[in-house]
Order: C-alpha cells, then structure tokens, then sequence
C-alpha cells in the first residue's frame, strides 16, 4: 500500500468508527452522521472502490433529501458526487441525466457563474465526452474554461482542469496536434500548482501519453506511461483502477512498437486486476478483454506466417 493509498485507507477506517459512533448517539438522518457518511463515501472513491461509494451516496442523498430538501446545496453536492460514481462505473448516461439535474438546480440556488455551477457545467461536458458526444463537450467545455479564466484565474486547479477536458474534446475530434499543445500546457501548470505527484498531474500526464500515441510517437508515449504507471503505484496503489488503467495504456504502447509479447503478459495482468476491482462489464474491462483479443489474434497470425 502506497503512502498516499495508506492515508486514504486510514480516513476510511477513522471514519467508518466515527459514523458507528454518531449514529448511536446522533442518530441516522442527524447533518453531522450524514456529513461523515458522505465523506466516507468520498474516502471509498479516493480508493476506486466506487460501487461502495455509490451504494452509500445514494443513502446519503435520500436521507439529505428528506432532511435538508432537494435543493439545499449539501444535498446538490451528494448528487454531483453520486454522478462522479455513476461515471466511475461506466454508467455514463445515468452520470448525464445527473449531472443535467445538478447545473439546473445550481443555476437557480447560486447562479450560473458560481465555481460550483461551472464545476459541474465541466462534469456534463465529461459525461457528454463518455457519451461519444464530443462537439457538444468541447462547446461546453469551452464556455467553462472562459468563465473560469475570468472567475478563478488561468493557474487555478478548476480551470487547469477544464482545460484538460478541453484537450481531450480535442482528442476524441481528431485534433490530435491541438490536443497535444494544450495538455503540455496543462501539465507544465500543474506541477508548479499541484506537484509532480497530485492525481490531476498524473492523469494529464497520462493524457499526453495518449496524446504522443495518436500522433505517431510510440516511444514518447511509453516513456511517459512508465513514469506515471510507477507514481499512481506509489500514490494510488497498485490496483486502483487508474494505475490499472495507465497500464493498459503501457500495454498498447508495447504493441504499438512491435513488443506484442511483453504487451500480451501485461494485459493479461491488468484484465485479471479490472475483474476483480471494477467487475467483468466495466467499460475499461471489456476495453482491455477486447484489445487482448485482437493482440492474440496477431499474434497467432505472425507465428502461423512468419515471413509476413
């Protein structure tokens, strides 16, 4: 267990007593119980155990719901976070629906140009990326980052942020050289403001390396994923479901420069891992069962034919 993955595993069984606590003595629907509930839930994501988290924001919400209402902003924030569970499970259009229902609630509560309505206006615009729907992600995307830039500021970690969504809009549309820019960019803001090591650092640093693949440039690529793959072992954990995804990525790197053995034997350790952390019909699974299945079939083509 890494020192960061340590520490959120530490908050999750601090909390865990905590709530046991509180609700012997506060009671179920007390705001306090709920409020731990709810940061439990966030302690269950930080480790990718995001079935966990679902299961306990939806608890969370009803609960606010009947307590607070539908529109008080705590509440507001459990729906924005069960969202980002919908998301994390590959349940993209649900994540949509909610993240809709959000931005029109917060537009009315605190307004359409408070940071936490642009914040969720940018996880639309991820969930309308998830959905295939690029044009309407990078349009929204790109009202957010305006209004960010003026709001927060170009070096804040929202904006930073939206302008990674950004790149990737570009990305998922082809515009692969744009893409590239704007993540180096990105990256380089992140570290001075992050660190080298914050999970928003690794997951533009991973972005690149996506970024560097589409453009042809295998080695960069693989170069990049290997020092990301060991920062999210040591900042994630070995299992967590982005490690597990940045080798993934590792692996399509490895085939894309002829190393289809060493790629086969990575995937096949990352499927293993993803079924047993994210279930058999997560998207990442099925992507990575997929990808195994084409590298095996060239592989059995290229021994059948090894003159071809």
């Amino acid at each position: 267990m890494s020192w960061e993955g340590g520490r959120y595993k530490q908050a999750e069984k601090l909390q865990e007593a905590v709530l046991e606590e509180q609700k012997q003595m506060l009671g179920e629907n007390h705001p306090d119980t709920l409020l731990t509930m709810g940061n439990l839930a966030n302690s269950y994501s930080n480790l990718g155990e995001y079935q966990k988290a679902k299961e306990l924001e939806v608890i969370v919400l009803e609960k606010r719901t009947q307590v607070l209402g539908e529109n008080h902003p705590d509440t507001l924030h459990t729906l924005g976070n069960l969202a980002s569970s919908y998301s994390h499970l590959g349940e993209h259009q649900e994540a949509k629906e909610l993240n809709g229902i959000v931005l029109e609630k917060r537009k009315q509560v605190l307004g359409e140009n408070h940071s936490e309505t642009l914040g969720t206006m940018g996880n639309l615009a991820s969930s309308y990326l998830d959905l295939g729907e690029h044009q309407v992600a990078k349009e929204l995307n790109v009202i957010v980052l305006e209004k960010q830039t003026q709001l927060l500021g170009e070096n804040h970690p929202d904006t930073l942020l939206t302008m990674g969504n950004l790149a990737n809009s570009y990305s998922n549309l082809g515009e692969h050289q744009e893409a590239k820019e704007l993540k180096v960019l990105v990256l380089e803001k992140q570290k001075q403001v992050l660190g080298e090591n914050h999970p928003d650092t690794l997951h533009t640093m991973g972005s690149l390396a996506v970024s560097y693949s589409n453009l042809g440039q295998y080695q960069e690529a693989k170069e990049l994923e290997v020092i990301v793959l060991e920062k999210r072992k040591q900042v994630l954990g070995e299992n967590h479901p982005d490690t597990l995804l940045t080798m993934g990525n590792l692996a399509s790197s490895y085939s894309d420069l002829g190393e289809h053995r060493k790629a086969k034997e990575l995937r096949v350790l990352v499927l293993e891992k993803q079924k047993q952390v994210l279930g058999d019909n997560h998207p990442d699974t099925l992507e990575t069962d997929w990808t195994q299945w084409v590298n095996c079939s060239y592989l059995m083509q290229v021994t059948a034919h090894p003159g071809a």
